[in-house]
């Protein structure tokens, strides 16, 4: 063990990545950017429609020049990990990609949920898998991928990642836990759903754990990245590494990680399979050291940044600072929409859905960009109050404040309406929690200060000497517009 010393953390999101290095010592964590590029989806023709795609190709390329220069900043990197998000997947056959991955938002997935509903009910796949049903589910996806039966195996996109940098095929059992095929209780791939899907036999990998070591840099890729060090497994998922830093000196707290999606939830050490948690479509999926993150995926600031491309198509930059400053000095009623209607998954012009949404239910829409801002931060934040009553109610946990961590932890005016709305106590920090959360695992790992075979909650402590969250209390003046906490929802 050492008292100090890097790892390199990948971190992918749905809309860009980056890669990191984390400095760790005893008193703390410190971060480096040292690489940031693009990512999103790439719409192909694919007969008679548009099909959308991962360039995962251009995204390992991107990896690799970040790694690079990882390794010409800090030649004593110790490890390297990878995050991204969850539920997609490329198809290999003899080592080699098939094509490139179908993007979550795409269309062709919509015919799996019938299919698998034809083998397995609603009921039974909760009782194994204990989802949340979403309609881009691994599990449905594969029951529509047409190319499936050519495929020897099927890899998530960081473990994708990890058998280019290293040649082993493996699957991390957090983001494994999203695909609807890992049995929620056994935490093993379950044969049922595999024939749900009617999976080829073999497709799925070897299960690995997060601080598992998945190998070492290929010979090409150590030459090519001018380093070597080994592939740790972290929480490959990206909320699992971003719940390991939530800064929680409390144990009864709940979470938000806040970006594109918004994942709201507390952590548990069971899932928890009741028809209550099926019928408010709760998930269960996994969290580092084996914990249940036990939450529901809320859309996010994905409503924010779709409304902020189309206004900027017509060649006007959007200034999102002023516009945010603008929204919270407005003072005028905003309608409230639901977040998770269909309408809004798809990229496209998403004020014009607002207000279609809004004149279908009876609303008056917003009249302004400004209004239309404050309208979709009232809408999340209601949607966190509510998802929090329901989690609360499901488990019977107590939460007594709400961390937000991700990106969203910035936008003071939604961490501030958040706490409106819940009647909670918010504490928003930090940004970088993914980053964080995957550079401790790895820190961990491999016994970088002081850290070898600490627990969840000493790499909490780590955290939260690195970071100072920023605190926001409810308001009194706005205690009418909050949703009513249930009883164990309390301060």
């Amino acid at each position: 063990m050492t008292n100090s010393g890097s790892v390199a953390a990948v971190d992918l999101g749905a809309t860009s990545g980056r890669v990191i290095v984390g400095h760790v010592d005893t008193d703390g964590v410190r971060m480096e950017h040292v690489a940031r590029f693009p990512n999103g989806p790439v719409a192909l023709h694919e007969g008679d429609r548009e099909a959308l795609h991962w360039d995962v190709v251009e995204l390992y390329r991107q990896v690799t020049v970040g790694l690079g220069d990882a390794f010409a900043r800090n030649p004593d990197i110790a490890s390297i990990g990878i995050d991204s998000w969850a539920v997609d997947y490329g198809l290999l056959r003899g080592g080699r990609l098939l094509g490139l991955p179908s993007h979550y938002r795409d269309a062709r997935h919509e015919g799996g949920v019938a299919t698998v509903h034809e083998r397995l009910s609603a009921a039974e796949l909760y009782a194994r898998n204990g989802l949340q049903h979403l309609p881009f589910n691994t599990l449905f996806q594969f029951a529509a991928d047409p190319s499936l039966q050519l495929a020897q195996r099927a890899l998530l996109v960081p473990d994708l990642l990890g058998y280019w940098l290293t040649g082993v095929e493996a699957a991390e059992r957090t983001n494994a836990s999203t695909t609807g095929v890992l049995n929620a209780t056994t935490r093993g791939w379950d044969p049922a759903l595999r024939a749900a899907a009617r999976l080829p036999s073999g497709l799925l990998p070897t299960l690995r754990d997060p601080g598992d070591r998945l190998g070492p840099l290929l010979p090409a890729v150590a030459e090519a990245v001018g380093g070597t060090a080994p592939v740790t497994l972290v929480g490959s998922h990206d909320t699992a590494s971003a719940v390991v830093a939530v800064p929680a000196t409390d144990p009864d707290f709940a979470y938000i990680s806040s970006g594109t999606w918004s994942l709201v939830g507390v952590e548990l050490d069971a899932p928890v399979l009741s028809d209550a948690a099926r019928e408010a479509n709760c998930t269960n999926e996994g969290g580092v050291d084996g914990r249940v993150r036990f939450l529901k995926n809320v859309s996010g600031l994905w409503l924010l940044s779709e409304s902020v491309r189309t206004w900027e198509r017509g060649g006007e930059r959007v200034d999102l600072e002023a516009l945010l400053a603008s929204a919270a000095d407005v003072t005028a009623p905003v309608p409230v929409f639901d977040v998770a209607d269909d309408t809004f998954t798809a990229p496209g012009d998403m004020p014009a859905r607002i207000a279609a949404w809004c004149g279908a239910h009876g609303l008056a829409a917003p009249a302004s960009r400004a209004e239309t801002v404050r309208s979709i931060l009232e809408s999340l934040a209601s949607a966190y109050a509510s998802t929090l009553e329901t989690i609360v109610a499901v488990t019977g946990r107590d939460v007594r404040q709400v961390h937000v961590v991700g990106g969203g932890s910035q936008n003071r005016l939604l961490c501030q309406l958040t706490a409106d709305r819940t009647g909670l106590p918010v504490l928003a920090g930090p940004v970088e929690a993914t980053a964080l959360g995957n550079v401790l695992v790895q820190a961990r790992a491999v016994g970088l200060g002081g850290l070898g075979g600490a627990s969840l909650e000493a790499l909490r402590s780590t955290i939260a000497r690195s970071v100072e969250p920023v605190r926001y209390t409810p308001r009194a003046d706005h205690s009418t517009h909050r949703s009513a906490p249930r009883r164990r929802m309390s301060v």
